[in-house]
């Protein structure tokens, strides 16, 4: 019973951030803190300018990757964060840098 609780809290997130997000570390950064939350996905940047994240994990812990992404390293300045919450897919094996 207790993993079929587990398994209902996992979840994936696509996040896009806009702002001075590119050239400031903001994906490497991500990155990191994703890999310190125990998550799985990726994040690469935009030609628009924006940096997207897609990440696997319980929702809890993708809550605070959100929570991360609306200010990213000291660097970044972001404008704007929308959320995507998608079904978890489990088809990721790490959190790389694309």
């Amino acid at each position: 019973m207790k993993t079929e609780k587990t398994q209902a809290q996992l979840t994936r997130v696509r996040l896009l951030i806009s702002g001075r997000v590119q050239g400031v570390g903001f994906r490497f950064g991500a990155a990191e803190e994703a890999r310190r939350l125990g998550l799985r996905g990726w994040a690469r940047n935009l030609h628009d300018g924006r940096v997207e994240i897609v990440a696997e994990g319980n929702r809890d812990v993708l809550e605070a990757l959100r929570a991360w992404s609306h200010q990213g390293p000291v660097t970044a300045r972001v404008t704007e964060v929308s959320e995507q919450w998608l079904e978890f897919r489990g088809d990721l094996a790490s959190f790389d840098v694309r």
